[in-house]
């Protein structure tokens, strides 16, 4: 398990959610290969609507742009490895 090793870039989520985003981030990695991004998005984001309730998105990769909105304290940004993680719920 790599989670203690993420870097947390932003976030507005409860420490015990932060967690379990980088421990589903480090499953997803011994899962799936570290290039198959869509993949370990799709695990990430199957986890989080089993755990939290659905509308979670997920966004995986090395370098890409994103404008979004999200509901309160359900958003972080981390690095973990060569990836960096997004993930949210969408606000309305």
């Amino acid at each position: 398990m790599l989670e203690g090793k993420a870097m947390v870039k932003e976030t507005d989520m409860p420490g015990k959610m932060q967690i379990q985003a980088m421990s589903f981030a480090s499953q997803a990695l011994d899962l799936y290969d570290v290039h198959d991004c869509k993949s370990i998005a799709a695990h990430i984001k199957k986890e989080f609507d089993k755990m939290y309730g659905n509308g979670w998105q997920c966004v995986v990769g090395s370098n890409f742009g994103c404008f979004f909105s999200h509901s309160p304290g359900t958003f972080i940004y981390f690095a973990l490895e060569t990836l960096n993680f997004l993930i949210f719920r969408g606000a309305s």
